[in-house]
This record gives C-alpha cells, sequence and structure tokens, in this order.
C-alpha cells in the first residue's frame, strides 16, 4: 500500500511513510470491509463518516509538517486513523468527533493500541480545543465551506492547518501562521465529508 499508494505519487517524508507502515489500518475499519482496508480509496466506517484514502491520510500528514513533540489538534475522529498516524509521528494529539458512537470507538481503540499521547473528545470541532490551545498542527478531516476562526486563531506562530475546504468542488488548503500574519495555499482537490455541527450555519 505504501509503495504503490503512496511513495509512487510523491510522499517522501521519511516519518509518514513509516507511520502508515506501523499503523494497522485494519483495525480502524468495520469488520465488514476489513477486505478493503488497504484499497486506494476511502471507505465507509458508519454514521454516514468514513476512513480516508490511504493517500490523502499520508499528504495531509506530510503537509502538517509533524516534528516529535508537537501538539496536534484534528478535527473529525472517525476511525481513529488519522491521529494514529500524527501519533506515530511523534505529535501528542487532541482530537474531537461530533458523531459519539465513533468517539467512543475511536477513543477505546486507540487505548487498545497504546496511543497514549492521543485524547479523544466527543463533541462539535468548530471550536476546536481553546484550554489545550495553542497547536503546532490542526487537521481537518471533514470539510467546512469556510475555515472555522476558533480554529484559526488556536494556531500557533509557525503553525500549519490542513483542511478540506468547500461544499462540492472541494480544495485541500494549508493555512500557515507566518510572521505577517496568515498564509494559504491551495494543494489539490479533493472530495471529504462535510463538516457539520456550527460550521453548516456559517456562510
Amino acid at each position: 500500500m505504501v509503495r504503490e499508494q503512496i511513495e509512487s505519487r510523491g510522499v517522501d517524508d521519511p516519518a509518514v511513510l513509516a507511520a502508515m507502515r506501523r499503523v494497522p489500518r485494519d483495525r480502524f475499519l468495520p469488520e465488514d470491509r476489513l477486505a478493503e482496508a488497504h484499497g486506494d480509496y476511502p471507505v465507509q466506517i458508519g454514521h454516514g463518516q468514513t476512513i480516508s484514502q490511504p493517500y490523502i491520510v499520508a499528504i495531509m500528514s506530510e503537509l502538517a509538517r509533524v516534528e516529535p513533540g508537537d501538539r496536534v489538534l484534528e478535527v473529525g475522529t472517525g476511525s481513529g486513523y488519522q491521529a494514529a498516524i500524527l501519533a506515530e509521528m511523534g505529535a501528542r494529539v487532541w482530537t474531537i468527533e461530533i458523531v459519539e458512537p465513533l468517539a467512543k470507538s475511536a477513543a477505546q481503540l486507540l487505548r487498545d493500541l497504546g496511543y497514549d499521547d492521543v485524547t479523544v473528545r466527543h463533541g462539535d470541532g468548530y471550536a476546536g480545543w481553546p484550554e489545550e490551545a495553542p497547536f503546532d498542527a490542526i487537521v481537518l478531516t471533514a470539510a467546512p465551506l469556510k475555515i472555522p476562526q476558533p480554529l484559526l486563531d488556536q494556531l500557533a506562530p509557525r503553525g500549519r492547518l490542513v483542511a478540506p475546504v468547500g461544499r462540492f468542488a472541494q480544495e485541500l488548503v494549508v493555512v500557515t501562521r507566518g510572521e505577517n500574519g496568515l498564509e494559504y495555499e491551495s494543494v489539490l482537490g479533493v472530495r471529504f465529508v462535510p463538516m457539520t455541527g456550527a460550521a453548516q450555519q456559517v456562510r
């Protein structure tokens, strides 16, 4: 999977590649979807949510430029797979999931797999996690129409936010907090489930 789907497309960060090899992707899928664990596409995990295509997980992790010891916020825990990848890269991860059954199952699975540096919260990720801010990186795994201002406010100096943005024609966007403020870069077209909750009220 890593060689054919990720390295062959230009992802070359050694920490990302090593993390993708170490995390057992099949553990993050429902029993009836195990045969699709390493497919080159997103997979349904229930509740209208998906686990992202391996390549997209890898490129988002690479774009976040996570270093060991970094504090990372993830919005949209899902199955917990992206959080596990970030933790394998050495980050301390706080992750929020709006669907309570997914939050509970991901928290249990991450504990079972020994990811003690991941903290899962059930709630609306629109407001972020202000009591743990600022964050060196913020990763959204669901697409808002507009990046929530509270998340931008919780980005540390030189921090990077990686998010899919848009309704139908979505773009993967990287926001960096530089010396002169926030800098935006569009990376590639993507298709994610929409960010729900308060994000749906923002136009």
